[in-house]
């Protein structure tokens, strides 16, 4: 029996459809795929599922949110132009959808962002703009620039096409292994737990969906356990995706709403998670990519015996974290 969503939820299930038949004519499901070590390392009778959204063409799930929110913008505001903010994966998403489609996009990304990420975007014929020394700070800049030229502003996690994209994964990893019991799912915005909460409301209203946040950007798991939705605090984590200094309007109280648990993982256990997913998946994760896995190793009490999913949700790691991982220290 679906388990119906408050009237104001930020999306609703009928939105997460139409972001899959836009999207399904231009990526394919990514693999869910089970790995007998990653049993034995977290232990406690957990039957682990690797989602892996590293296998996308930008290689990060935020090609769903960037495509989406591209394909569901009318023709007059693709015509103008887009722009957004991020640390790279949702700029990606953006930007192949802007090239896919013939739009001009902008990209604002943080002083010193990860070099990787940039080059990325620029190869799919973005413009790249470096502004503020925060993504906090990037974002107000890239909302003035918005006005200042007349483009279609599209925010990384306040937008439901954004959101409605990032539930579509969840809606293959139902179909893939619906006998999951729990999914593990590293939060910076909250599209990809908001998505997954939706889809999960009709298709498997069971399903518990943990957040994990990283200890160096704690304003989402802050506002969570307070529920304040707090603004510009500090971020310093490797983990770009989840390097998030404020909780957003669209999410904030569906996931205070809805997450069954959100804990907080160090940048040393981010790391190790990064080796861990390398030595016995042979994928490169990202920080946010690994820190599904190193949640799981805190929750594992808490889930002793289930059947539960992460995601590894971008492999776009830097060089010099790669160095670090694999030096064995942060």
């Amino acid at each position: 029996m679906p388990t119906p969503l408050p009237a104001d939820w930020p999306i609703q299930y009928d939105d997460v459809l139409a972001a899959r038949e836009r999207l399904a004519p231009h990526l394919a499901p990514t693999a869910l795929r089970q790995y007998p070590q990653l049993d034995e390392l977290v232990g406690h009778g957990i039957r682990v599922s690797v989602k892996h959204e590293n296998h996308h063409p930008t290689q990060s799930f935020k090609i769903r949110n960037g495509l989406n929110a591209i394909l569901g913008r009318t023709e007059e505001q693709r015509a103008r132009g887009v722009i957004g903010a991020s640390t790279g994966n949702h700029g990606l998403g953006v930007s192949y959808g802007g090239r896919l489609t013939g739009t001009a996009v902008t990209i604002c990304v943080p002083e010193g962002n990860n070099p990787a990420k940039n080059a990325a975007i620029k190869s799919l014929g973005a413009e790249l703009v470096e502004v503020g020394a925060t993504y906090d700070e990037t974002v107000r800049a890239c909302g003035e620039m918005a006005k200042q030229r007349g483009l279609a502003l599209l925010h990384s996690t306040n937008d439901p096409l954004v959101v409605a994209g990032a539930g579509t994964m969840t809606m293959e990893i139902l179909e893939q292994a619906p006998e999951l019991d729990a999914l593990i799912i590293a939060l910076g915005g909250g599209s990809q737990s908001v998505g997954a909460m939706t889809v999960a409301s009709v298709r498997k209203p069971g399903l518990k969906v943990y957040a994990v946040g990283a200890s160096a950007a704690p304003a989402q798991y802050e506002s969570w356990q307070q529920g304040v939705r707090l603004e510009n605090q500090p971020a310093k984590t490797f983990a770009e995706g989840i390097a998030t200094g404020s909780a957003y309007t669209l999410t904030f109280e569906a996931l205070r709403a809805g997450l069954a648990g959100f804990v907080t993982v160090s940048e040393e256990e981010m790391y190790a998670a990064v080796r861990d997913l390398i030595r016995i998946t042979r994928n490169l994760p990202e920080g946010a990519g690994a820190a599904g896995l190193a949640g799981l190793r805190k929750l594992a009490p808490e889930l002793a015996g289930k059947r539960v999913g992460i995601v590894m949700c971008g492999g776009n790691l830097s060089d010099k974290d790669l160095s670090i991982a694999i030096g064995g220290t942060a």
